[in-house]
């Protein structure tokens, strides 16, 4: 034996079976905070303008939206993508999406970031009622 210390079968193998998922994991964080999928194109139905209350949100998950209505009645709306790897938020509590990938906090009021690790608020889309029906988007 020459001296020099050979990797295992064992260790090759499993280097190479791990490579693929490293790789997948620091594509999906490497976005630079932009969400870069899963943003809608064109206006999207919601659903009823009377599912969202005062001072709350509702969460359109199907459509990667959320809508929330201030006490004045005004409504906004914002992408549910989170901005931190570009995972579907799909929980609300009360104002509050927590995405499900890495804890990221954010204010559906807002779209600001409540906790880490996003830093990046979440897009905000353009929202308006039309015959009763909310309708979101990029350019409603």
């Amino acid at each position: 034996m020459s001296g020099r210390s050979s990797a295992s079968r064992r260790t090759v193998l499993r280097g190479a079976a791990l490579t693929p998922v490293a790789g997948l994991a620091l594509t999906a964080c490497s976005n630079n905070g932009e969400a870069t999928n899963g943003l809608p194109t064109e206006p999207v139905e919601l659903g009823a303008e009377s599912e969202v209350p005062k001072g709350g949100a509702t969460l359109y998950r199907d459509q990667n939206m959320v809508v929330s209505r201030a006490e004045d009645g005004s409504l906004k709306a914002f992408s549910t993508i989170c901005t931190h790897a570009g995972c579907p938020i799909n929980k609300l509590e009360g104002t509050t999406l927590t995405c499900p990938c890495h804890g990221s906090q954010f204010d559906a009021t807002t779209g600001k970031v409540l906790h880490t690790p996003a830093t990046v608020p979440l897009n905000e889309m353009s929202v308006k009622v039309k015959g009763g029906t909310i309708v979101a988007g990029p350019a409603v």
